[in-house]
Parts: C-alpha cells; structure tokens; sequence
C-alpha cells in the first residue's frame, strides 16, 4: 500500500513539474529529507524516485520561460570554487574508484542546491519549500517524540535507513537544524490552529532530539536556543521560557541520558570520543601528507587509519564536517568551506540589516534569522558529526544567496518577477491574459 501511494504521489507529480519546475525542487526535498521510499517494505524501497524527478526538473528546466539567472556575489564564488577543488580532489584521490561514489551523491546535491536558486525567487515559492522541509524532518521530530513520551527517553531515536540521517547522532542534528524553520512558520501564520500544531511540532522534535542521546545534538540545541534569545526582541521573557522548558526537558529524560550527556566533560574515559579524538588526529596527519587536495571522497577506511592513525586498529568515520572536510580535499579545500560558512551567516546578517527596514521584506528578515540559528546549530554539532555534505546545510547557503538577491533586487524588478510568475502559470492553462493597468498599479 505505501509502495503504490508513493507512486501515484511521485507520478502525478511530474506534470506538474514539467509546467512548472519549481515545484520539482519541493518534492526533490521531500524525497530527499523524509525519504518516504525507505517507509516502505516492497519494490519502492530501491527505485529511484529522486533520479525520475531530477531527470524531469532538468528537463522542465530547458523549456522554462522564467528568469534563470543568478545574483553573482563573494559568497556564491566561493561555493562554486569549493565544488571545483571537490572535483580536483576526486580526480586525485587515493583511491579514485572510490571516491567517485561520495562524489556523485555529493553533486546531485550541489545540483539541486543551484536549482534552487535559479527556481525559488519569491515568498510563495520559498515559503513552499520551508514548509516541504519542516513537514518531511519534522515527521521524524512528531514520531520521535511521541517514541520518547511512550519509552520514557530510554530508547535511542533513529532517522530513515539508507540516508544521510540514518544515524541518531545525524538526526538529532538534522532535527535542530529545522527548528529554527518551524518557528519561522510559527512567526508568518496567522492560522491560530497552524500556530498550536506548530508549538506542538517544536516540542515534540526538541523530545526527539534529546531522545537521540547525541552530544553533539544536545551541544547544537542548547547553541540553537542562545543564538534564538539573542535574536528575540523580548530576551527577558524568551529567556524564562528557554530556561523553564530546558530545565522540564532535563528532568525529563532518564537517568542513562543524564550519564551519556555528562560524559562530555570525561572524555578520556569515553571510548566512543577517545575513538573521534583518533580520527581526527588521522585525518590532520593524512592532510599533511596531501595538503593542498587531502585524500578525496571517502578517505576515511580502514586502511589508510593503518597509516595515518595513532590508533591504527581503532577505526572511525570523520565524525566532525571540519575535520572529514580537512582529510578529503585538504587545506585549500577546508579554508574554502569554512569561508562558506562564515560568508553565509555574515550575508545573512547583512540581509537582515536591509530587510527589516521595509515592510514588504519583513518575512525575508524573519527567515534570515532563523537561518543564522540554524547555521549556528549546525556548525557546533557538526563539529562532533561528519554532515559535511549535508542537504540541508546547502540548502541554508541557496537560500541566503535568494534572499539576499531579493533584497538587492530594486522593488520593481521584484514585482515584475512575481507578476511574471503568475502570467506563466495562465499561459500554461491556456488562459493568457494581459494584466490591467490597474492590478499592476496596484502590485
């Protein structure tokens, strides 16, 4: 039964992409983020949904009439030179045969990441795409937490098989990441109904992510909560509720997460950290062998920890974005994703400094800051989870060029943009009309 509605939903959604691309990026994201194949137990498990939408949106892509540029700017620079010396490294890689299989998933993502840019260019379109991530991670923030409220927290909370968030330690931070988006939703509805299963979605994601048992989570959720009260207008009564809830959710949880949560501070006695302390070590040594390109896409096996690890037998995976960064494309390539990093949360802020002057751009600086909370999140628990090449991370850094094109973009050329989207949306029902003097007057 899955199998088929997973079908039907995937197939009646490619007309729709072919008329209007934009919307194969949301159901990409849909696919990509809850990956509701892997729900199944029949033949949809393995078929390749995502490759059939991508194939359609490209091909919708070479027949869409809209606007396809992209606001050049430092940032998107360094994205595009950062996805260049991850080819050069692939093509140096110790072990190319190898690494070419991380490289492919790694640029379908990038792909998809700069169609994102050239597709979603205005508040329907993009609040659209919000909505598609918040409902496909957050159906495993809703589930987990009614999990934990049932087990009592005892149990870990696992992501979808077969995808980048498997792990408990990658949902917990996948988790954190998209809470930030569900409060901006929060911020935009009017729905009183919306805003209550929102507040709800929250609470139950934030159980999830504890129930993860991840430091690296719990590390990212508290950043995610001090980076929101700096940000809030009302600190001193946001500060309370951060303070009352954490201190509920604390108490909450079972006395084995109270014990994992303080071994934090004794890591020396921690096999599981004593293990990422050694691959990381692995992964330095092996960049100074190969500073400039590192060793390529996955680098980290267990026989180069044989060379390059103090603890040669003690084999781990990457475990931090910055050091899986530093041991698969080197220096260079480090440098370039931390720039990325920086760059994105500095335009961001740049962003906001502009949109909140104009009424019109008030939900571009509402999601501006939510991306900053977000990118804040992710760069502390990614710090202990190798998320690099993570989906929605590049997503974050999509999004922030759009808004930032947005409001740079003069406010006619904006509105001419979405009037120009609504006439392509008539020409495709065969309905072409010549809007008014008065209705463009008016927009």
């Amino acid at each position: 039964m899955r199998d088929a509605l997973i079908l039907i939903l995937v197939a009646g959604s490619l007309p729709l992409i072919l008329s209007r691309p934009w919307i194969g990026i949301l159901v990409w994201s849909w696919l990509g983020y809850m990956n509701p194949h892997r729900l199944t137990w029949g033949f949809a498990y393995n078929f390749p949904f995502a490759m059939l939408v991508g194939l359609t949106t490209l091909v919708a892509l070479i027949f869409y009439k809209g606007p396809k540029s992209i606001r050049i700017m430092p940032i998107l620079v360094l994205w595009f030179a950062f996805i260049f010396w991850m080819n050069v490294s692939t093509f140096m890689a110790i072990d190319r045969p190898y690494s070419m299989l991380e490289w492919d998933r790694t640029m379908k993502i990038m792909l998809f990441a700069v169609l994102t840019m050239i597709l979603i260019r205005n508040k329907k379109q993009m609040n659209a795409l919000i909505w598609t991530v918040v409902l496909s991670l957050g159906f495993f923030g809703v589930k987990g937490g009614f999990f934990s409220i049932i087990t009592g927290g005892n149990y870990l909370v696992w992501g979808p098989p077969g995808s980048f968030i498997n792990g408990n330690n990658a949902l917990g931070l996948a988790l954190t990441m998209t809470m930030p988006l569900m409060l901006y939703l929060f911020q935009q509805s009017e729905d009183k109904r919306i805003k209550w299963a929102l507040l709800a979605m929250m609470a139950l994601t934030a159980l999830a992510v504890l129930t993860t048992h991840s430091r690296g989570a719990f590390l990212a959720l508290g950043t995610m909560g001090v980076v929101f009260w700096y940000y809030s207008s009302r600190k001193f009564l946001i500060g309370i509720v951060l303070v009352v809830v954490a201190i509920f959710m604390w108490n909450l949880m079972p006395e084995a997460w109270h014990e994992r949560i303080f071994s934090i501070g004794s890591y020396q006695e921690d096999g599981s950290a004593l293990g990422r302390i050694n691959a990381w070590y692995f992964a330095v040594n092996l960049a100074n062998d190969y500073p400039l390109t590192g060793g390529g896409f996955g680098t980290f096996m267990p026989e180069l920890f044989q060379l390059y690890a103090p603890e040669p037998d003690d084999f781990h995976d990457a475990h931090s974005i910055y050091f899986e960064v530093l041991a698969e494309h080197g220096y260079v390539g480090l440098v370039m994703f931390l720039m990325i990093g920086a760059g994105t949360i500095i335009s961001s802020a740049r962003t906001i400094s502009i949109a909140k002057k104009r009424e019109d751009l008030k939900w571009v600086a509402a999601l501006s800051r939510m991306i900053i909370v977000s990118l804040c999140a992710y760069s502390v628990g990614g710090a202990f989870l190798g998320l690099a090449y993570f989906d929605l991370y590049w997503h974050f850094v999509a999004t922030t060029i759009i808004l930032r094109s947005i409001v740079m973009a003069p406010p006619e050329t904006e509105n001419y943009t979405e009037v120009s989207s609504q006439l392509q949306e008539l020409e495709v029902r065969g309905a072409m009309q010549k809007p008014s003097q008065a209705v463009l007057q008016e927009r």
